[in-house]
């Protein structure tokens, strides 16, 4: 077995050595692997049928399958964006000075999973892995604002009166077309965040990224500071994530 994932490790590096080469013929394959011509035709026929490999079917030559794209995107939607998220948030804490939060959609609700504190004495500060129902607070509509709309109207449908449905439909399309949300106390009187989503490769919304502060801080103008910043940094994330 072992041996076997290697032989086929080794055709797929070589299938992916050359970027002027795009495809090999058997003889070819032959020759770089040293295998018997029997053993790597039974080789590439499994690896054929995993998508690992494709034969083009004029020349019949072979090249590496498309199941590695897919297998790469999966990868890239998986990694953990805490680690990555983590050295922006840093950043953007000193730049700003306010407590710097992380949330991840769960269900109905959403869950602060990293935070940065500010370094003045009065600050924002709230537990890590508390759920926050959806309709509230500036992560939460910056997700939902970018979730897939059969997602935003099913949690929605869930959380919301029927007379309440449509302002705030509104309210998510106004988000998505500003590229970030704010919002006033809605979880802690006294407070303002201000957020942003934060994409996945396939442009779905993977988390967002806030900032939060006492409201006594801010300004007209320190608003539009705090969220030209929390959209960059967002952007910077997903961007070391894979996000176009």
């Amino acid at each position: 077995m072992v041996q076997s994932i290697d032989r086929a490790m080794k055709i797929i590096s070589i299938l992916i050595s050359d970027e002027n080469k795009p495809s090999w013929p058997i003889s070819e394959l032959a020759a770089a692997t040293s295998l018997p011509l029997g053993t790597l035709h039974r080789i590439m026929s499994t690896l054929i049928a995993h998508g690992l490999v494709m034969q083009e079917p004029v020349t019949k030559h072979y090249r590496a399958g498309y199941a590695w794209v897919e297998i790469g995107l999966r990868l890239l939607d998986k990694l953990d964006f805490r680690h990555v998220a983590r050295p922006v948030m840093e950043r953007l804490a000193q730049e700003v000075e306010e407590s710097i939060y992380l949330n991840i959609p769960e269900g109905l609700d959403s869950i602060p999973i990293e935070k940065v504190d500010s370094p003045l004495i009065i600050r924002i500060a709230e537990n890590l892995g508390e759920r926050i129902p959806m309709p509230i607070g500036a992560p939460n509509k910056a997700i939902l604002a970018y979730s897939p709309k059969q997602e935003a109207e099913r949690i929605v449908s869930q959380v919301l009166p029927p007379e309440e449905r449509q302002a705030f439909f509104d309210q998510l399309s106004r988000i998505k077309q500003a590229g970030f949300a704010v919002s006033y106390g809605e979880r802690t009187e006294g407070t303002i965040a201000v957020a942003a989503p934060i994409l996945s490769y396939h442009k779905t919304v993977l988390a967002a990224l806030s900032i939060n502060a006492p409201s006594f801080r801010v300004t007209e103008d320190r608003l539009s500071l705090l969220i030209d910043a929390v959209k960059k940094a967002a952007a910077e994330i997903s961007a070391k994530i894979g996000s176009p």
